[in-house]
């Protein structure tokens, strides 16, 4: 089995045992060990894993609720104030920033170093804390109160504990630098420069989010359709593929003679950043040629980002989550772009079909791209997320509900009372949703239940040699 090393730290090449709190103290209190092994936590990554896996449970079984509300919308009056509006809030966002979120800390941990040591003490208290701004977000939101901003609903005191949460990450990446300088003194600088910088982007990040949460401030409209303009979607768009080209560098380690993809990915990736800056930044339609053309230049990434990913090496049970990552990446792109078209997005816009390309993106791309993180920390423990029955049932059910969902949308299209007046093809459709929800739902509580059994046996492993840690 290829143990993909990482290269922020190279995990055994072995399955390592677990061992008690005693053995760390008698490793750490023997310089003389013959493997002078250092001790790492698993932890952190474990109960990240098992707090983003939650999430995503509770979101799912909020989506199929939401569901039935739409094919039953009598069944609102027996939940009084709580509606599906109401839950709605609560189910983008827990996704957005419970799911798709955590695994990220668990990635930041790994750079940062914080998912050992001193610092690894701090790490839960931190995840816990993420988690009850969300929950405290949540019950402001049922309660009916919001910024009316999508994915940004930050209001009240949930506006001031989410950010305050993003700091006291903040601290602890930084404090977890600091603490690992000098055993690090034999690293190039650069490695020291580019986790500065990124503690620096880091902190500007809570601020945005309150700043963004603000119901004065609001991005440009597209005044065909009332959604954003081409130069906000390219903007996102980046957002995501600067997402998709770090992550890599965090868990896994370059395959040597294998340089061009990053070389090209920098300067198409900086070729596009560019051309964003120099877009209209006002209210502008997308049946403008430079609009829909712009958003074009994401095509380069179909046959990038296979390459790139290939330019590391990646823990064996990565290889399943890996291809369908790369298959949703490229369905996520093409109907990204196909969708903007004129007629095509003014056809689409605010039906179904847009519910289903948001499926794609965060069922879909992110829920692969997050499982390839998780799968490649955990190691050899990642066996258990990557099950084929899970692994199939998952990714066919968000493809079926994809497909459920545009058939929907282009009729919808047609006749926007699709929805809303009872029928035979809109009850069947709406079922068919609801299946797939609840087949979704069963594959992410069998992850949430093996990241449950990792947690509680997880404890304290040794991992790799001092002179094997690279930057």
């Amino acid at each position: 089995m290829n143990p993909a090393p990482s290269s922020v730290l190279e995990p055994p090449a072995q399955p390592s045992s677990v061992a008690t709190l005693g053995e760390e103290r008698h490793w750490l209190a023997d310089p003389t060990h013959p493997s002078h092994l250092i001790i790492v936590s698993v932890h952190p990554i474990a109960v990240a894993a098992w707090q983003a896996f939650l999430w995503l449970v509770i979101g799912n079984a909020i989506g199929v609720m939401l569901a039935l509300l739409l094919l039953v919308p009598s069944l609102n009056a027996v939940l009084g104030e709580w509606t599906y509006g109401r839950w709605m809030m609560v189910h983008i966002n827990i996704l957005l920033y419970g799911w798709c979120s955590l695994p990220m800390l668990g990635w930041l941990f790994r750079i940062y170093g914080a998912d050992r040591g001193p610092a690894a003490a701090w790490c839960r208290p931190v995840l816990w804390t993420w988690s009850a701004s969300l929950l405290l977000g949540s019950l402001t939101w049922l309660a009916g109160h919001s910024s009316g901003k999508l994915f940004l609903d930050w209001s009240g005191y949930a506006r001031f504990a989410f950010p305050a949460a993003m700091l006291a990450l903040w601290l602890l990446l930084a404090g977890a630098l600091v603490l690992a300088w000098n055993s690090a003194r034999d690293k190039p600088w650069s490695a020291h420069a580019v986790k500065i910088i990124g503690l620096a982007i880091l902190l500007a990040v809570p601020f945005a989010i309150y700043a963004a949460s603000s119901p004065g401030l609001y991005p440009a409209i597209n005044p065909s359709t009332g959604g954003p303009t081409s130069e906000s979607q390219l903007e996102s768009s980046l957002g995501v593929v600067a997402i998709l080209l770090i992550v890599p560098f965090g868990v896994a380690r370059r395959k040597p003679g294998r340089n061009w993809p990053l070389i090209i990915s920098a300067i198409v990736f900086a070729a596009e950043a560019l051309l964003c800056l120099s877009m209209n930044r006002g209210d502008i339609s997308h049946h403008l040629p430079s609009q829909y053309l712009s958003l074009a230049s994401l095509l380069a990434w179909l046959p990038l980002a296979p390459a790139y990913y290939a330019t590391f090496q990646w823990h064996d049970d990565t290889r399943a989550w890996r291809t369908a990552l790369l298959w949703w990446w490229g369905f996520l792109v093409v109907s990204g772009w196909v969708m903007f078209l004129p007629g095509a997005l003014d056809h689409f816009k605010f039906t179904d079909g847009l519910v289903g390309h948001s499926l794609v993106a965060v069922a879909g791309f992110l829920t692969a791209l997050f499982a390839v993180v998780l799968v490649q920390l955990l190691g050899d423990d990642g066996w258990n997320l990557t099950r084929r029955w899970s692994f199939h049932m998952w990714n066919w059910s968000v493809l079926a509900y994809v497909v459920v969902m545009l058939i929907a949308g282009w009729i919808e299209g047609k006749d926007p009372a699709f929805t809303v007046v009872p029928g035979l093809a809109r009850n069947i459709l709406y079922s068919l949703r609801i299946i797939t929800g609840i087949l979704m739902l069963i594959s992410s509580a069998e992850w949430l239940i093996a990241a449950t059994a990792l947690v509680r046996a997880s404890g304290i492993i040794p991992s790799i040699r001092t002179s094997e840690v690279k930057a």
